[in-house]
C-alpha cells in the first residue's frame, strides 16, 4: 500500500515524534546532545544485531507477567513451548521483524512502485547541515562504535563549516511525487552520482543538524514534520533531527515499519542518552583530523536536475504553507483519574474528538484510529473505528441537550462508549477487524484481474474510507509530542496522548478546516466529561 502510493511521502505518510529535553539542561547543547543521541542510537543498533535486545511483550495482565519471577521462570521453558507459557498468563510476544529496517535503510523511488533498500554492512552516518551532505564512520572495521570523542569532533567540524547553503538543495527531490522523483533519480545515476547516492542510501541513519532554535510547540511540530525541505532526506528510514537549541525528534518513513518499532528505539535511545551519556558538556573532542575522516558529498547536477529541484521546491513550499498545526494540553486530569472512574482513557479521548466534530460541524464522520497487530507474525496495523452508535448517542446528549440528562445518565453513556471501544480495540489487536481484510480482498481481486466486487464501488464504502478524522496515539514518557498531516484534504490529523495527569493533542489541517476551533471544541468536550464524572452540571 505504501510503496505503490505515488503521492509525496512528506505530509501524506511520514509522521514525527519529538523527544522531551534532556532532564539535565546543560546536556541540551546541540553538539553534546547530537553526540549522545548518535552514540545511543548506534548502541541500540549493536544490541539489536547481537540478538540481545529484550523482546517486546504485550502484557494484558502485567501484574502477573511483567515480573522478574515470571521472566526467570520462562527462561527455563524450551523456546518451542515458551509461547504457551506466556499465553497462559496473557502475555503476547510481539513481532519484531520490522526492526532490521531501522538502520542502513532507505526507500528508493521507482516507477509505479518504490522499493526498500538495506545494506547492513555500511558503517557510516549521514549528516545533513544547511542542505550539505557529510558522511563519516560511526563503526570501525571490527564493528565497534567509534569513540564518542571522535564522533563529537566530527560533528563539531561539520557544525563549523560556514559554506553557504547550496543553490539547488538536492533534498527537495525526496519530497516530490514518487514517479517524478524516480525519473530524476535515474538522471542523477546516469549523471555519475551513483556511488554518492549509495552512500546516502546505505548510511546507518540520517542526522539532521538544524541551524535555528525552536520557538514553541507549533514551530516544533512544523520543523519535525516537514522542516524547510533542504535539511531532511525524507526517504531514509528515519531522520534524527536536532535543532540549534538541542530540541530533538525523529521523522520517519512509514513503508518499512510502524510506530511500535520507532517508539521502542525512541524509548531506549532517550533512556540511554540521559542515563548513560557518552560525553558530558565538559568533554573535549578528540584530537583528530576531521577534514580527512569526514567526507563532504558533492553531486553533479545537469540543467534538467536543477530544473527538477526548483520545481520540487516550489511544490514543497506551496504545500507546506497550507498546513496549519495547533496544540492543546488539557491539565485537569488524565489516565489516573479516568481509570479510577473505570473508563478507558483512550475511549474518552476518542469520544472528545466525536463531540468536538459534532459541535463544530453538526455531524459524525468517518474516523480512523490505528492499532498495532504485532501480536501476529509480520503484523502491521488494523483500524479501530471509534465512531459508533454509542459515541453518536453520547455526543448528541453532551452537545445538543446536556440539560435533559443527569450526570449519572451521562456517566452511564460514557461507560457504554468505553466498554464498546475496549471491545473494538481488542478485536483489532487480535486480528478481528474488518478494514485490512477488505483491503486484501480488493487487492487480490485487482492482482488476479477480477473486476472489482460491487461492495467496493458502494458509496458507503468510499465514504467510510474517506477518513476525515485520522487519529493515532503514542503514549510514552519520553515523547513531548508527535504528529502527522491529515490523510484527506478536508480532514484533521489528530496525534494525541493521555498521560497520567494531563491529555495532549496535536491537530493538523488544510484550508477549509479549522484546527484551532476544533481543539477548542475538544477542550470543551473534555471539560464537560470531567464535569459529568464529578457530578457537576454541564455548562452550555
Amino acid at each position: 500500500m505504501y510503496l505503490t502510493a505515488r503521492d509525496s511521502i512528506v505530509l501524506n505518510f511520514n509522521p514525527f515524534m519529538a523527544f522531551n529535553p534532556d532532564p539535565k539542561s546543560e546536556y541540551n547543547d546541540q553538539l553534546t546532545r547530537a553526540t549522545n543521541l548518535t552514540v545511543s542510537a548506534v548502541r541500540f543498533l549493536k544490541t539489536l544485531r547481537a540478538g540481545l535486545l529484550e523482546p517486546e511483550v504485550f502484557h494484558l495482565n502485567p501484574a502477573k507477567s511483567d515480573t522478574d519471577t515470571f521472566k526467570r521462570l520462562i527462561r527455563f521453558v524450551p523456546s518451542s513451548l515458551s509461547w504457551y507459557g506466556a499465553y497462559l498468563v496473557n502475555a503476547y510476544p510481539l513481532d519484531m521483524s520490522q526492526y532490521f529496517r531501522l538502520f542502513n535503510s532507505t526507500r528508493l523511488p521507482r516507477p509505479s512502485r518504490d522499493e526498500l533498500f538495506t545494506d547492513d554492512k555500511a558503517r557510516h552516518l549521514l549528516v545533513l547541515r544547511k542542505g550539505h551532505f557529510y558522511v563519516f564512520d560511526v563503526l570501525d572495521q571490527d564493528g565497534n562504535i567509534v569513540s564518542p570523542s571522535e564522533i563529537q569532533a566530527h560533528l563539531k567540524y561539520i557544525l563549523s563549516d560556514s559554506s553557504p547553503a547550496p543553490e539547488f538543495p538536492l533534498a527537495y527531490l525526496t519530497s516530490e511525487n514518487r514517479d517524478v522523483w524516480a525519473e530524476l533519480r535515474q538522471k542523477l545515476v546516469n549523471g555519475g552520482n551513483e556511488e554518492t547516492l549509495r552512500k546516502v542510501d546505505s548510511a546507518v541513519f540520517c542526522l539532521c543538524l538544524d541551524d535555528f532554535p525552536i520557538k514553541d510547540l507549533i514551530h516544533l511540530s512544523h520543523s519535525m514534520l516537514h522542516g524547510d525541505g533542504t535539511n531532511r532526506w525524507f526517504d531514509k528510514s528515519f531522520n534524527l533531527v536536532i535543532a540549534e537549541d538541542g530540541t530533538a525528534g525523529v521523522h520517519f518513513e512509514h513503508a518499512w515499519g510502524d510506530g511500535v518499532a520507532v517508539l521502542r528505539f525512541f524509548h531506549e535511545v532517550f533512556k540511554d542518552s540521559t542515563q548513560a551519556p557518552a560525553i558530558t558538556p565538559q568533554s573535549q573532542p578528540a584530537k583528530t583530523d576531521s577534514s580527512i575522516a569526514v567526507q563532504k558529498l558533492s553531486f553533479k547536477l545537469s540543467d534538467a536536475l536543477k530544473t527538477g529541484i526548483s520545481a520540487a521546491k516550489d511544490k514543497f513550499d506551496a504545500t507546506v504553507t497550507t498546513l496549519t498545526i495547533d496544540i492543546i494540553r488539557f491539565q485537569r486530569g488524565g489516565k489516573e483519574f479516568l481509570k479510577k472512574q473505570k473508563l478507558s482513557p483512550d475511549s474518552v479521548a476518542q469520544l472528545a474528538f466525536q463531540m468536538a466534530f459534532l459541535r463544530q460541524y453538526g455531524q459524525t464522520v468517518a474516523t480512523y484510529e490505528s492499532c498495532s497487530t504485532a501480536a501476529f507474525k509480520h503484523g502491521r496495523t488494523e483500524t479501530i473505528r471509534p465512531a459508533s452508535v454509542f459515541t453518536k448517542r453520547c455526543s448528541e446528549a453532551f452537545v445538543r441537550e446536556p440539560s435533559k440528562h443527569s450526570a449519572a445518565e451521562l456517566q452511564q453513556m460514557m461507560a457504554e462508549c468505553s466498554k464498546y471501544h475496549g471491545r473494538l480495540t481488542k478485536e483489532a489487536a487480535m486480528g478481528q477487524g474488518f478494514d485490512r481484510h477488505l483491503f486484501v480482498l480488493r487487492y487480490l481481486a485487482a492482482a488476479k484481474g477480477i473486476s472489482v466486487p460491487e461492495l467496493f464501488l458502494d458509496p458507503a464504502y468510499g465514504q467510510m474510507n474517506h477518513n476525515v478524522l485520522s487519529t493515532s496515539t503514542l503514549s510514552s514518557p519520553e515523547v513531548s509530542l508527535g504528529g502527522f498531516a491529515p490523510v484527506v484534504p478536508d480532514g484533521f490529523g489528530v496525534g494525541y496522548a493521555v498521560h497520567d495527569d494531563w491529555i495532549g493533542c496535536n491537530v493538523s489541517s488544510y484550508p477549509g478546516r479549522n484546527s484551532q476551533e476544533f481543539l477548542q471544541c475538544v477542550e470543551k468536550a473534555l471539560e464537560d466529561m470531567f464535569d459529568a464524572l464529578e457530578g457537576k452540571a454541564i455548562k452550555t
